[in-house]
Parts: C-alpha cells; sequence; structure tokens
C-alpha cells in the first residue's frame, strides 16, 4: 500500500465519518423549536461565557448545552419536553433549576450566586475555548504506582511532537538520537491510551517518537515501578501517552497548524462530536519536516597496520508523516458501553548520507575513500480496536474486554556509492522489508469490597509475527557484474506469545494504604536466520536454523503509603521485572548502510531480570510540592554491547548485544515545584545515580573484554514558567547530564536550553505559541571507547537548533458532561493504564 492509496483511504473515511455525523445532526434537529434565555448574577448583571446545559429527564438523546456571549445571552434549539437545566460560571456557584419546556420562546433570566471564596479557582476549567488556570495547578500528580505529567504546563514542546515533550517530563531523558531513558536506563515501554500502538510504528528512536503531534497528547504517566497489573516487560518502566479524548456535548474541536525551521510544516485537527448515547472523535494530521545530524569519530590504534583513522558525516533528511485515528463510543445502556476505532499512519522519509574517510597507514601513507548513501524509508501502521464495557452496579464493579489488531509494515532501500582515492570502487544496494503483524486481548475485572478494597484481576494475550526481508547486492569497478553479500541477506521470521494473568488487591488500614499483586507471564518464542560460516560470510546458503526460547514466570509487587495528613505522605514499593530482547537483537544479519560501524544481532540472547526498590516521600501544598525517591534496581543478566574489530578490515567495528555479568544502579530522583508568586512557576527535577556494573564477555572461550566499572551522574532539569499578564506566558527550560563511565567506555556531559512562549487571542479560541529548541546549539553526545588496541572518540549532533511557530484554534468548546460516579479506593487509577481498553 503505498501513500497515495494511504491518503485516499484517509479521505474516504474522513469524508464518511463526516457524512455520519452531519446526518445524524439533521436527524436530532427534527422537530426543535428555537429556545433563548439570559444567565445574570444577584446583581442582576449579565454573566458571560457561562454554560447552560439542558438534560432532558426522559430522553438522554435530546440533551444539549449552550455557552453564553458577552451579554449572558444564549440560543439553541430543544424538543418540547422536561428538562434539568444546570447554570455553571467561573467564580459562581453552580445553579440547577427544573422547567418544562412546550415550544419556542424566551425562558427568561437564570440567576447565580457569587463564590464566597477567592476570585481564583483551584482547578483549571476549560469553558467554550477560554481557559482559565490558577496558579496553584501542578504540573504532574503522584499517585501510589505512577506519576502523571499534565502536557499542557509545557510551553517549550507546543507545535511539537511526543520526542519535544518527553525532553520535559521528569524521571525521563531523550538523548540526541531520540534514545529515551529513565533514570539513566534506556529499556522504556511506550504504550498509547495503555496499549502497544501502530502510531510508534516498528522504528526505533526519533523517527517514531516524531510521529505524534504534541498537540494530539493530553497526559504521560510515568510508571517507574510498575504494579503486577502492568507489563512486567521494560526494566526501566513504562511510558503511557494519553492522548486527547473529549466528553463534551454538541461539536467541538481544535486545529493547530505550526511552521518551523529547520523547515518543518504540520497541520492537525482534534473534532469530536457527543450527542445522546454517541460519542464521535476524529484527530489527524501530518506534516513535513527537514532534518539534520552530524557524526564524527577518531580512531587511534596502539598495535596494527593503522595509525589512525577519521570519518566525518553529515545526514540530511526530508520526512512526510500522516496520522489518523477515528472512532466511536456508544452507549447500550447507562451500564454498558461499546467503543470502536481504527488507526492509521503513514511515514516516509528520504536521506543523504555523505561519509568521507581517511586513513593513515603506520607505513605513512594515507588513504581517502567516501561514500555517499541515498536512503528511502516508508512505513505504514494500521490497527483497529474494539472494547466493551460493563458496570454491574454503581458501587465500582466492573468488566472490560478490547481487543486490538495491528499491522506495521516497512521498508528501507539504500544506494550507497563508494571510491578510493577519487576513484569509483563499488556500488551496493540494500533493502530491507520488515512486517509486525500483532494481536493484543485483554479482559479485567473489578470488585470493590467495602469503603476502602478494591480486587482486581485480569488475562492478557499479547502475539506478535514479525517477518525481516534483508538484501544487498554489490558493483565492484573491477566486475561490472553486481554480485549478492550474503553477510547482509536473508529473510527471518520472530514470533512471540505471551500469555499473563494477574491478580491485585488493595485496601486501607487507617492512615496506611497497600497494594499487592502478582503477575504470571507464559513466553514462548520462536525464531528463524540462516546460517553464514564465519569464513565465508558471503557465500551464498540455504540453511536456515530454527530456535524456540520458553519461559514462565513469577512477578509479584508490594506498594505501601502512609498518609501523614491530606497530601502528604511516604511511600515504599517494590516490583519483579523481566527485559526481553527485542526481535532485531536477535537478527543477526547487519545492515551495511556504515560499513565501518554495523549493527548485528544476537541468536543467543537471553531476557534479563530485575528487583526494584523505591522509597519516596510526597509533600504537596499550595506553592510547593516536593516528591524525592530513592530507588536502588538489582540486574541479572544484564545486556551491554561489544563493539568488535574486524580483523579483516581494521577500520571497521561491529556492535553486538550480549548477556554480561550484572549491574546494580541507585539514586535519588527528586521532582518539585514552586510557585513563589502567582506569576512566576519554577519545576525542576535531579537524578543523582550511581552505577555499578560487573561481568567479562568471552566468545567461543576467548576474553573478549571487561564491563566491570562504577560510576556516579546527574542528570537536572529547571523550568521557570512567567506568566506576564492573563494571555501571555514564557517559560524558560535547562537541561544538564552528566557524564558516564565503565571500563569500556565514557561519556562526556552535556547541556542546554529551550525557550517558549504562549499568546491567548481571539477571547480564548485562539493561541500563539513560539519556542526555540537548544538554544545555543550545545546538545550533543561525545563518547570514547577504549579497545585492547585502540580508543575510539565518537561525537554526533542529533539536531541543530531549531524554531517554531504555531497558531491554535478552538471552536464550540461545549459545557463537559459529568460521567456517572463510582465508588472507588482512594488509590484507584481512573484511566490510562496498561489494562485500559480502546479509546
Amino acid at each position: 500500500m503505498n501513500q497515495t492509496e494511504i491518503i485516499n483511504i484517509f479521505t474516504k473515511k474522513t469524508l464518511g465519518l463526516t457524512f455520519v455525523l452531519s446526518a445524524a445532526a439533521m436527524a436530532f434537529a427534527q422537530e426543535k423549536a428555537p429556545i433563548s434565555g439570559t444567565i445574570v448574577n444577584k446583581s442582576n448583571q449579565p454573566v458571560p461565557y457561562a454554560s447552560v446545559t439542558f438534560t432532558n429527564k426522559a430522553n438522554k438523546a435530546l440533551s444539549d448545552a449552550a455557552l453564553t456571549d458577552e451579554k449572558g445571552l444564549y440560543k439553541l434549539d430543544l424538543a418540547p419536553g422536561n428538562y434539568d437545566i444546570t447554570v455553571e460560571a467561573i467564580d459562581h456557584k453552580k445553579n440547577t433549576v427544573n422547567k418544562d419546556i412546550k415550544g419556542p420562546g424566551n425562558i427568561g433570566a437564570l440567576s447565580l450566586e457569587a463564590e464566597a471564596t477567592s476570585s481564583i479557582s483551584t482547578k483549571t476549567q476549560e469553558i467554550q475555548g477560554v481557559v482559565i488556570t490558577a496558579a496553584a495547578t501542578k504540573p504532574y500528580k503522584v499517585e501510589l504506582d505512577k506519576k502523571t505529567y499534565d502536557v499542557k504546563s509545557d510551553l517549550t514542546s507546543v507545535g511539537g511532537n511526543l520526542q519535544d515533550v518527553l525532553q520535559n517530563v521528569p524521571s525521563v531523558t531523550v538523548d540526541t538520537d531520540g534514545t529515551v531513558s529513565m533514570r539513566g536506563s534506556s529499556n522504556v515501554r511506550f504504550l498509547i491510551n495503555g496499549k502497544p500502538s501502530a502510531l510508534l510504528g516498528i522504528d526505533d528512536g526519533a523517527n517514531a517518537l516524531q510521529a505524534i503531534p504534541a498537540d494530539q497528547i493530553d497526559r504521560i504517566e510515568v510508571i517507574t515501578n510498575p504494579s503486577a497489573k502492568y507489563d512486567a516487560s521494560g526494566t526501566a518502566g513504562i511510558l503511557n501517552i494519553i492522548l486527547k479524548k473529549n466528553n463534551k456535548l454538541g461539536f467541538n474541536g481544535s486545529v493547530i497548524g505550526t511552521l518551523g525551521y529547520l523547515p518543518k510544516t504540520n497541520l492537525n485537527v482534534n473534532l469530536s462530536w457527543k450527542k445522546g448515547n454517541w460519542n464521535w472523535f476524529l484527530n489527524g494530521g501530518g506534516g513535513y519536516q527537514e532534518g539534520k545530524n552530524k557524526n564524527r569519530t577518531t580512531t587511534n590504534y596502539t598495535s596494527g597496520t593503522l595509525l589512525s583513522a577519521y570519518q566525518n558525516s553529515e545526514n540530511k533528511t526530508q520526512s512526510n508523516n500522516y496520522n489518523a485515528i477515528a472512532g466511536v463510543v456508544y452507549d447500550i445502556s447507562p451500564k454498558t458501553s461499546i467503543n470502536l476505532s481504527g488507526t492509521i499512519r503513514t511515514f516516509d522519509n528520504t536521506s543523504n548520507n555523505p561519509i568521507n574517510y581517511i586513513d593513515n597507514n603506520l607505513d605513512g601513507s594515507t588513504v581517502l575513500s567516501a561514500r555517499n548513501s541515498i536512503g528511502a524509508n516508508t512505513n505504514t501502521g494500521m490497527q483497529g480496536d474494539f472494547g466493551i464495557d460493563h458496570k454491574f452496579d454503581d458501587k465500582g464493579q466492573n468488566i472490560s474486554l478490547s481487543v486490538s489488531l495491528q499491522r506495521n509494515q516497512s521498508n528501507n532501500n539504500s544506494d550507497i556509492t563508494a571510491t578510493t582515492n577519487n576513484i569509483f570502487s563499488s556500488f551496493t544496494n540494500t533493502k530491507v522489508k520488515t512486517l509486525n503483524k500483532a494481536l493484543v486481548g485483554k479482559l479485567d475485572y473489578e470488585l470493590p469490597i467495602g469503603e476502602n478494597s478494591m480486587f482486581n484481576a485480569g488475562y492478557k494475550l499479547d502475539y506478535n509475527d514479525n517477518d525481516y526481508d534483508y538484501f544487498a547486492q554489490r558493483q565492484e569497478s573491477l566486475d561490472p557484474s553486481p554480485s549478492i553479500l550474503g553477510r547482509f541477506t536473508g529473510v527471518s521470521n520472530y514470533t512471540e506469545m505471551f500469555n499473563a494473568f494477574y491478580a491485585q488487591f488493595k485496601s486501607k488500614i487507617g492512615p496506611v494504604n497497600y497494594q499487592l499483586g502478582l503477575r504470571d507471564e507464559i513466553s514462548n518464542v520462536e525464531f528463524s536466520y540462516p546460517y553464514r560460516n564465519p569464513q565465508y560470510p558471503d557465500a551464498n546458503t540455504n540453511v536456515v536454523i530454527n530456535k524456540k526460547k520458553n519461559y514462565n514466570n513469577l512477578f509479584p509487587s508490594v506498594f505501601l503509603s502512609y498518609d501523614f495528613a491530606k497530601n502528604n505522605q511516604i511511600l515504599l514499593n517494590y516490583s519483579r521485572r523481566i527485559d526481553r530482547p527485542r526481535s532485531f537483537f536477535m537478527i543477526p544479519i547487519p545492515s551495511p548502510s556504515d560499513v565501518r560501524n554495523l549493527f548485528q544481532g544476537n541468536p543467543d540472547l537471553n531476557p534479563s531480570y530485575i528487583d526494584s526498590f523505591e522509597l519516596g516521600y510526597n509533600l504537596s501544598k499550595s506553592k510547593v510540592t516536593i516528591n524525592p525517591t530513592l530507588y536502588y534496581r538489582k540486574e541479572k543478566d544484564n545486556v551491554q554491547f561489544a563493539v568488535i574489530q574486524d580483523l579483516t578490515d581494521p577500520g571497521s567495528f561491529t556492535s553486538t548485544p550480549f548477556n554480561v555479568g550484572s549491574e546494580d544502579r541507585y539514586g535519588l530522583d527528586f521532582n518539585g515545584t514552586y510557585d513563589p508568586f502567582a506569576w512566576w512557576k519554577i519545576m525542576g527535577n535531579v537524578d543523582l545515580f550511581g552505577y555499578k556494573t560487573k561481568g567479562d564477555l568471552y566468545i567461543d572461550g576467548n576474553f573478549v573484554q571487561s564491563y566491570d566499572g562504577s560510576g556516579f551522574s546527574t542528570r537536572a532539569r529547571l523550568a521557570n514558567t512567567f506568566k506576564l499578564d492573563k494571555t501571555f506566558s514564557v517559560q524558560i527550560q535547562g537541561n544538564f547530564r552528566g557524564g558516564q563511565k565503565n571500563a569500556s567506555q565514557e561519556q562526556k556531559s552535556t547541556y542546554f536550553f529551550n525557550l517558549g512562549a504562549t499568546k491567548t487571542i481571539w477571547k480564548g479560541n485562539g493561541t500563539v505559541a513560539f519556542n526555540i529548541q537548544d538554544i545555543f546549539n550545545t546538545r550533543a553526545r561525545q563518547v570514547t571507547t577504549f579497545g585492547s588496541n585502540y580508543t575510539r572518540d565518537m561525537y554526533m549532533q542529533w539536531q541543530p537548533r531549531q524554531f517554531s511557530l504555531s497558531l491554535t484554534y478552538r471552536f464550540k468548546q461545549g459545557e463537559k458532561v459529568e460521567q456517572p460516579k463510582k465508588k472507588k479506593d482512594i488509590n484507584a487509577n481512573d484511566s490510562g493504564d496498561d489494562q485500559q481498553g480502546p479509546m
């Protein structure tokens, strides 16, 4: 399926959804009469921008809502009947009255009483596009087993993407190449609305993160020590990206357009329509972006024929990205609802990556060589979700079932031309096709027990099938006929199926809250790959190696907290985790995009296991939030990368993952906010962590290198937000990442600054935002690798300084519909966790 077909499908589905919405709106509009009225205060003065909700007592489908204008007037069409009329406005008490609507006309004035407290609300309220944010609004909150970060508090990522947002999330770090880590570990599991998603595709790194616009993200759940309810994979933790979802009456939406440099354009739309028992939504958009990254490598040798080698490259890329999510939620009854949604995502990228080499030989001669790689990458992802939720009663006894089907396909092609001393030496063509198909099914049950207890149980099936098709051929200067490079050619398949069962109980005894859980995961893995004789790696072969790996593991979790007072508590927790190797980490077929820096999988790679402990404290006051957490993680059979020199070509290196020894990681993760004044907010995050690795790598009985080492490092982030007036805010953010070192590698520290500003216009219906990423152009990675006979220094800058300007317009922001309340324990996760159904 090419990009044109994807766009055609997207257009047809969008038109189809629009037609359905329009037809439904016309149906509801039948037999309605125009109604008007006025909202005033006790002094008989008009109340502007008050929300007026008409709830039909006999038929919810006939309910509707309106918003008063500057003069306190409102108008809408209603079918005759008996209505509860609820009126709400900022700084006023809510008022509900009952009226019979018998026909068209003016129903007169309804009165609101002013609040007796301060005029500043303690919550963020969003009514008809007018956003009023309280001074005490917190950018994140701490719960028993997770932290939730509110994306709206981040001004530097407005008009950006998920990668920009993650740079500002506490306890999370995004490296220059798009690698995401939590507390210094990059083994992070991503979820979208509680599930793996086609929006992230099968890319690894920045491409996947840049596929999701920041405007579509509502909040991010940071789960550093997941409970038994969550998947056990991802030893560093889970990042659950919760997309925006509207529960407002009528037709609502927003449009955001962005222009930036390096050249970037984006247009994204969020639409929803809610009427009676139906709720439709459509989120989507796309854009164009250019990128540029620089790489420099200098290698000095202590033995062999080479004295030193130098490599320099500047890779330029152009990419197009489109995505859409459309769906519907239908309430069959007040206690049962079904939801159906579809996701489509397409991404294409072209790149031009010239690389220059200078080899200085021991005999004094110098060899100049170069290669230019022209690449093209297309990625298409599709996903369908179905879910059903049923409430047995109003006390919180629920059951939910969800099924998700996903398909992701990626095609990578490269044409590589090489020269030596300005003379053509070879032409190489490579193709890598990847196809991933997945099925995820979940069944979850909640049972409240008394006032303070909750029992959860569930089952999850996760099936993944991955096909890899590698092809490479080369034409040498002295041989006009191309030859297939067997080492880089072959077909592999990787299939994994997980069956998971969990049970969890949480309760409260006085000031003590506790949660106990146990998860059982049964894993079955099968994969195949072509056999290669190490002495003749480019020879053709029909021999296929098949491997099977099966695991059955128990993963307990314990969470405890003690409440000294409201918003003042101490937390202690433990969980056991697993790090299953990624599929391409086990496929031993390298891709020759850069023959001097190859990556090759290891079919003998096994899972790593980790025991994780946390001790935290949380204090939240009106102006100050303090959340320090001490943590300790012990990992067995942890994965380390060995950089192995090619003996036949001393200037070439291959990086391969191995299970090596153990790692202990400990630290203090401190998050805090301080609001010294109503116009000034400070948010900071400091992660002080130490690490100790132990283990030696042997290949075929031969010692390769030691990973023994220890060290201490720091990650810090500080953001200052200044509210210059009611409509204009500026945010300055500084980041620092300390260096790290072990026996084989040393990474230097780095720092960078971001700037963001927003201005509210059009009476709250519009927002203009401007931001600069990496103001001083200092965000780069510098790593030194130590080998038995060489030292290699690498410098990489993934993206230089970037600017962007965005404009957001919101229309018909109807009042939120209050959802039926159910009895939940004080630490319940309301939504967005790993067991949540589709949107």
